[in-house]
């Protein structure tokens, strides 16, 4: 029996060593506990893991590098994790037990605009900070909320450059016609508004206007319309599920467009996943290994990705990445600030102007990040190639996409 107890408590003190609290606790160190419910199950779980990567990637860096300086102490960084299940609703109440139950102080977000917009009234009635990567939604940064701030680029800039290459290519931009598929959720919704709008400027002629529901398993009355009307672009977002159904689909019914550009393309992984098929598809994203950012902590975006590859041996997407992106604007809050206090924390996080790896981030009264772009993937030979803009393309765009009987 003492034998075995002595086993029982080796196996014990291994899994809490395991946990990542050790060297908080081995050296006494305090801690500065951040909470994040982030969806783990649902139809959000694969940018869920990606969201959680990154922000354990970026907790584990700032601590190995020693910590973040507050006044005149060193804290180490810990994240409290809550499944949200992909529901709003489930958001909203892990917002309110993080805070009233656990105690956070400073919340990260959640994946998908939806649950930041679940979760943001909370965080506002506390007075909670919080800091989001993976809620793009114009509409968020419209209710007036002071403790929301956002690092990634809002969705009205998603698909703009889908639109400004397609006027470019056009001998006259306002006879150029486009079809839209898009879920019905925040996210998408607010992507469509913006190409709306862009295509407003331009005079082009909207052919499909098509609203899906979630969960977007079913293009096919959309692409029979496609098929009928021909348009010149083909404008997709429905999150990874939806860029998966939108390859397979299109080339099942063998429709041809001049040009097709998606959201979530990389965390769909449609060139690994369908090969040649996801050819010559426009992709938009936050940031990509290939740009020039850099930062004292992560280095170039390159090594970013070089580090993500090695930890969690898949590719980088850019949800993780700009997950990465708001720990250290977090880190660098609370040394500005000097104070764990959370107004004082919200007001430094207000004044933010920091360059990083994932790109500059300056936020203005509303929230967002009005300070980095967005970039236009191309799958060109099965790789994600930068194409537009064009100060930053890795390659020159491969346009128009040839028919299916040429391909």
């Amino acid at each position: 029996m003492k034998i075995r107890m002595a086993a029982l408590m080796v196996l014990v003190t291994i899994g809490f060593l395991g946990s990542g609290l050790s060297a908080v606790r081995a050296d006494d160190m305090p801690v500065i506990r951040l909470g994040a419910a982030v969806s783990l199950s649902g139809k959000y779980s694969s940018n869920g893991v990606y969201t959680r990567n990154g922000y354990d990637l970026a907790v584990r860096r700032i601590n190995e590098r020693g910590g973040v300086k507050v006044g005149d102490k060193i804290y180490k960084l810990e994240v409290v994790y809550y499944d949200d299940e992909s529901t709003p609703a489930r958001g909203a109440q892990l917002a309110e037990r993080l805070i009233q139950q656990d105690g956070v102080k400073y919340l990260l977000g959640p994946y998908s605009s939806g649950l930041v917009e679940a979760m943001a009234p909370v965080t506002e009635k506390y007075g909670v900070p919080m800091v989001e990567a993976n809620g793009a939604a114009i509409s968020l940064f419209r209710k007036g909320y002071k403790y929301l701030f956002a690092v990634l680029s809002t969705t009205d800039q998603y698909l703009k450059g889908a639109v400004d290459i397609a006027a470019r290519q056009a001998a006259d931009p306002a006879k150029v016609k486009i079809a839209m598929a898009f879920e019905n959720d925040p996210f998408s919704q607010d992507v469509r508004d913006g190409v709306l709008e862009d295509a407003r400027k331009y005079g082009m002629k909207i052919v499909v206007d098509d609203k899906l529901p979630p969960e977007l398993s079913d293009m096919s009355a959309t692409l029979t319309k496609v098929k009928l009307l021909k348009p010149d672009i083909l404008i997709v977002s429905g999150h990874d599920k939806g860029a998966a159904t939108a390859i397979r689909q299109i080339a099942d019914q063998r429709v041809n467009v001049s040009m097709l550009a998606m959201t979530h393309c990389d965390s769909a992984q449609i060139a690994e996943r369908f090969g040649k098929v996801a050819e010559y598809t426009l992709c938009a994203a936050q940031w990509a290994p290939s740009l020039s950012y850099s930062d004292d902590l992560f280095g170039k975006a390159s090594d970013y990705a070089v580090l993500y590859e090695s930890t969690y041996h898949e590719p980088t997407p850019y949800q993780a990445a700009e997950s990465s992106a708001a720990v250290e604007v977090y880190a660098d809050a609370f040394t500005r600030a000097g104070s764990l206090d959370p107004k004082a924390v919200r007001d430094a996080l207000a004044s933010t102007n920091l360059s990083t790896f994932y790109g500059s981030i300056k936020f203005d009264e509303t929230g967002k990040n009005i300070d980095k772009p967005t970039i236009l993937y191309q799958v060109q030979d099965g790789k994600y190639v930068v194409v537009y803009p064009e100060e930053w393309a890795e390659a020159k765009l491969r346009a128009p996409i040839p028919g299916w009987d040429k391909r």
